[in-house]
């Protein structure tokens, strides 16, 4: 066990001895940093620590410091070896803007604020937009749409969102060998034939496993006019056209984490792998946000780390076969290799998102989580 003794600064030098078994330093660690705009604490921490998801542990064992995020533009962190390592936080004269954040928020606003992942039958069951003002095919701002199911009172504010990917397995095999996809669902194609539904799940495109939920969008908000069947919704703000088939759902108004605490899971489910991108077509890097295939039901929860594997491939083994023909003879699997890491930053019930930290190789569909080690 390793001896550290950590200096952090809240108004004034504070210097605390604490103990991390997991915190080794890195061996080409820098002896000072000076933190920039930009930064987070995770990028900080990784050039002292050779497992930056535990910065959290030497921190928060400073009883002096309440919130970590005490890290601003301008501050330097000096190392030195005087009795054991100690790392002191030297704060800039003129601090510069606002504290850094554990993973970069700003950019993640639209996943925190405007995505669900939602049970399937919610969505199947959701008020949805039948028509809009004068027989229009498109919605903006302003102007009326109609919407069936709504039971509300006039002034109540709605979410208007769109279904974007179902997540759901293509066999019933056991959940170490599901391959649990998130599918793309198409614009008008998606809102008439409702891919989510319990009777479309025989369609091989769509899978016909495990169903973990269906992520929709918020893409507008409205405020009902005149109650009914249909009820009559003044279009309030849209970040694209509103058009039939778009749902209602109430508006989420709960705030996010604004600070995260990264830690290692207590155990890692079988089923646990990437099953999709936000922003990417065959493969994410770092800073990217990943769909998991499991959440709050398996006790998944936000600042969970893990590290992604990339499942070996089966090859043919051409020497102990005694034959260069493919398929006939012995087969090898290869070792799965080392991605890099994820972390938890939003969970629903089956699903959560994931920002990838840090990594070697790119992240591909089906790559395992396991223990950040």
């Amino acid at each position: 066990m390793i001896k550290k003794i950590i200096v952090l600064l809240a108004g004034m030098l504070v210097t605390v001895a604490v103990y991390a078994a997991g915190a080794q330093l890195r061996s080409d660690h820098p002896d000072s940093y000076t933190v920039r705009r930009g930064d987070t604490l995770w990028d900080i921490s990784a050039k002292f620590l050779s497992k930056p998801w535990l910065w959290p542990e030497i921190w928060q064992a400073n009883p002096q410091v309440r919130n970590p995020h005490l890290i601003y533009p301008g501050d330097v962190l000096n190392l030195s070896f005087i009795n054991g390592p100690r790392l002191g936080l030297q704060p800039s004269v003129h601090r510069e803007g606002e504290a850094v954040p554990a993973i970069p928020l700003s950019e993640l606003k639209m996943f925190l604020k405007d995505m669900r992942v939602m049970d399937s039958n919610a969505v199947s069951s959701a008020p949805y937009v039948v028509g809009l003002e004068e027989s229009r095919l498109r919605g903006a701002v302003g102007q009326n749409i109609y919407v069936r199911g709504l039971q509300g009172e006039p002034g109540q504010r709605w979410a208007i969102v769109r279904p974007s990917h179902v997540f759901r397995g293509f066999n019933q095999g056991d959940a170490a060998s599901a391959d649990l996809v998130a599918h793309d669902l198409d614009s008008n194609a998606a809102m008439v034939n409702a891919p989510w539904r319990e009777d479309s799940r025989n369609d091989g495109h769509y899978g016909k496993g495990d169903d973990l939920g269906v992520e929709v969008s918020v893409i507008g908000t409205a405020e009902t006019l005149r109650t009914g069947d249909p009820a009559t919704l003044l279009l309030l703000g849209a970040t694209q056209e509103i058009r039939s088939g778009d749902r209602i759902m109430p508006i989420d108004d709960k705030p996010y984490d604004a600070y995260y605490y990264p830690h290692a899971p207590k155990s890692v489910p079988a089923n646990a792998k990437v099953i999709g991108f936000a922003d990417a077509m065959d493969a994410a890097g770092s800073r990217q946000v990943v769909m998991l295939s499991i959440g709050a039901k398996d006790g998944v929860d936000n600042g969970q780390t893990y590290t992604m594997m990339q499942p070996g491939e089966t090859i043919h083994d051409d020497v102990a076969s005694n034959s260069w023909r493919r398929g006939v003879g012995e087969k090898v699997k290869l070792p799965d290799e080392y991605i890099g890491h994820v972390m938890v930053f939003r969970t629903f019930d089956r699903v959560s998102y994931g920002l990838v930290m840090d990594g070697l190789r790119p992240v591909h569909i089906g790559s395992r989580l396991v223990m950040p080690e």
